[in-house]
């Protein structure tokens, strides 16, 4: 090869050189700008109940399950998710810093935004939670901490769902036959068991929404309460408030309630049979 030869195919790979740097230089542009847009998911953690259907002196998300109190289970699981950024912890007005110190004795507060005082029943502390929110999120996971048994795998169901629907319930096809009864508990007629689903937690949504729903709904609290309904769950909220479908997601089984002794029993039992 003469020496013009070389000095051209220098000169050619340089030039392919300068196309590759400022190729790579726009495509890491473009990684941090997908970096600084990422999507912002808060869990709102529901640990503010009074547990009495559990019996004794300890509130049940306090009891010790497998070392640690029930309550953080559900809290470490968001906590060790990639998607969720923030976490807020709902507690009874009593146990604030109660709560606090175990956040920090069993390292769960790595994406702790704030601890708040919960409201008299789940809605109000849902509520409370929504309206904490005051930092950029774009979906929230609204979860009972009694539901230890959370799993990673729920999780990213759930989040790939929200993004497509803007709601989603997390929940389970109901293995029971299911009967409708009237006040006197005579059957009044028998869903189709293939369309029964059991409902759990995390329910998720988009922020605007189901915030935007409590907002609504709560305002009518009067007049739902003089007909007799309760609004248990969020997706009961957004039903009522309109405007949106809400997708059911597979969970899990084991993603139970833990609510009296007998559930305690099962949760150890889940514990020994992983």
């Amino acid at each position: 090869m003469d020496c013009k030869s070389w000095d051209n195919d220098r000169c050619v790979l340089r030039a392919l050189l300068t196309c590759m740097e400022k190729g790579f230089g726009k495509h890491a542009k473009g990684i941090r700008q997908m970096e600084n847009s990422k999507v912002k998911c808060t869990a709102v953690m529901l640990a503010a109940g009074m547990g009495l259907r559990m019996g004794g002196d300890v509130r049940k998300q306090y009891l010790m399950l497998d070392n640690m109190p029930m309550f953080l289970h559900s809290i470490r699981t968001m906590q060790e998710n990639e998607h969720i950024t923030d976490i807020i912890v709902m507690a009874h007005k009593d146990d604030v810093e109660i709560v606090r110190g175990l956040l920090e004795e069993y390292g769960c507060t790595k994406k702790l935004r704030k601890i708040a005082v919960g409201g008299k029943e789940r809605v109000h502390s849902v509520a409370i939670g929504l309206e904490t929110i005051d930092w950029p999120c774009d979906y929230v996971f609204i979860h009972d901490c009694a539901r230890p048994f959370l799993d990673q795998e729920t999780l990213e169901r759930l989040y790939q769902t929200v993004k497509n629907t803007g709601a989603c319930v997390a929940g389970m096809p109901a293995k029971d036959t299911v009967k409708i009864v009237d006040e006197h508990c005579d059957v009044e007629k028998t869903p189709n068991r293939a369309s029964v689903w059991i409902v759990q937690t995390p329910q998720v949504f988009s922020l605007d929404l189901i915030r935007s729903a409590h907002r609504k709904v709560l305002a009518q609290e009067d007049y739902l309460q003089s007909q007799g309904i309760a609004l248990t769950d969020d997706a009961m909220v957004a039903e009522f408030a309109g405007g949106c479908r809400i997708r059911m997601v597979m969970a899990s089984y084991r993603n139970i309630k833990i609510t009296t002794p007998e559930d305690l029993i099962i949760g150890e039992a889940f514990l020994k049979n992983p």
